[in-house]
Parts: structure tokens; C-alpha cells; sequence
């Protein structure tokens, strides 16, 4: 376990230093495993039309709820590592 959090915090630090910034979808990708992986399932309403971005996020956080912050943080890490 503390392996894999440590490999998780290098995967946030390497997630600001990445060669070109990802794309859109990517990003919302990223945004949801590391709420997923830090903060567990999402809660709350969902933002309202207005808020698109807000919207986006929370839709791909909801998106992969359920999953496990051990099973997150491993996919997070290689997220980051494919985008290297």
C-alpha cells in the first residue's frame, strides 16, 4: 500500500510536468481518478446546465464510482505514465 501511494504522489507531481497538455476527455480521465482515488465516491447534485464544466467533471467522477482508491490511484498511475 505504501508503495502504490507513493507511486500515486510521483504520478501527481510527473501529471504537471507532462510534455503536452492532454486532451479534453483526458484530463476529465485524470480529474476522476484522482478525485475517485483521493476522495472516494462522488456526492452531491450534479451542477446545473449552466455550469458545464462543473457539470463534465462531476458526470466523469460519477462515472467511476464504485471503484476502489487502491484500483484508482493504479489506473491514475498509468494514465500518466502512457502520457509521458
Amino acid at each position: 500500500m505504501a508503495n502504490l501511494k507513493a507511486a500515486f504522489e510521483a504520478a501527481v507531481a510527473a501529471s504537471k510536468q507532462l510534455p503536452e497538455k492532454p486532451d479534453n476527455m483526458t484530463l476529465l480521465k485524470i480529474y476522476s481518478l484522482y478525485k475517485q482515488a483521493t476522495e472516494g465516491d462522488v456526492e452531491g447534485k450534479r451542477p446545473g446546465f449552466t455550469d458545464m464544466v462543473g457539470r463534465a467533471k462531476y458526470d466523469a467522477w460519477a462515472a467511476v464510482k464504485g471503484k476502489g482508491a487502491d484500483e484508482a490511484m493504479q489506473e491514475y498511475i498509468d494514465l500518466i505514465e502512457s502520457l509521458k
